[in-house]
């Protein structure tokens, strides 16, 4: 097992979950069959996580892009994605994880719209880890809904352009919410961020794996922590500097919790 400094941990930690339908195939099995093993790995991740101690575990689950697959296969991932809420709910309650969604949430089936808001009300109280899903998200389409909403502040004479800030557009995207993202973890080989979290990964360190999803597992994560660790983050800046401003930022992102 890989050894992880408990008191350097990323304190958000964002997954692309690549490779279930590439899974599936190579056993000459259905996609949809992929998606379902690989929802066995975000059981164990959000356990690994949470037993790690890290403060904010963000998952690509679907994209803005995936609504443009066939349509058997988004059937298939919306109900496996409501299967997920309906057996998880009990154990997130039990563990003290709090869940979130981020995305164009409005464009999920009421069904499953509907388990996912009591989910996320029923543990909006607690205090343990956040387990956020990405949802009909998209890193562009994120920035942009943003970027409308101040127009239209602007254009209602509620906001100065020149009070547009990053920190002002910062504050109309869901996803900075928790913090910045400290790791980013994509299994499956590819080695792109497609469209994720464009804004809170710009000074992430990004881990690549070639494990695709139903196989990466505690161990999986562990390393990924391990090789985090062993990076020097600089932000652009001398190392000298990266401690103030390590703690500003942090202490900033937790406070809008």
């Amino acid at each position: 097992m890989p050894l992880v400094d408990l008191a350097q941990l990323p304190k958000h930690v964002a997954i692309i979950m690549d490779g279930n339908g590439r899974w599936a195939q190579a056993r000459g099995r259905l996609r949809t069959m992929g998606h379902r093993e690989g929802s066995k790995s975000v059981r164990r991740v959000v356990r690994a996580s949470r037993r790690l101690g890290v403060r904010a575990l963000t998952l690509f689950a679907f994209s803005e892009q995936n609504w443009q697959r066939p349509e058997p296969e988004v059937v298939a991932l919306m109900e496996l994605l409501r299967d997920y809420l309906v057996t998880e709910r009990r154990e997130l309650i039990d563990n003290g994880v709090r869940l979130r969604a981020v995305g164009r949430i409005d464009k999920l089936p009421a069904r499953v719209r509907e388990v996912l808001d009591e989910t996320i009300a029923e543990t909006a109280n607690l205090r343990g880890m956040t387990l956020t899903l990405a949802l009909s998200y998209g890193g562009r389409e994120e920035i942009v809904d943003a970027a409308r909403t101040l127009a239209s502040r602007v254009a209602a004479g509620e906001l100065d352009p020149s009070a547009i800030t990053e920190a002002a557009l910062e504050r109309e995207m869901p996803s900075i919410s928790l913090g910045r993202v400290d790791l980013l973890i994509r299994t499956g080989g590819e080695q792109r961020i497609s469209n994720f979290l464009l804004w809170g990964t710009a000074y992430a360190e990004l881990y690549f794996t070639s494990k695709l999803w139903p196989e990466f597992a505690a161990d999986d994560l562990y390393a990924a922590v391990e090789a985090y660790q062993r990076r020097e983050r600089r932000f652009g800046q001398v190392l000298s500097d990266v401690g103030s401003l390590l703690s500003s930022s942090a202490s900033g992102a937790w406070e809008r919790q």
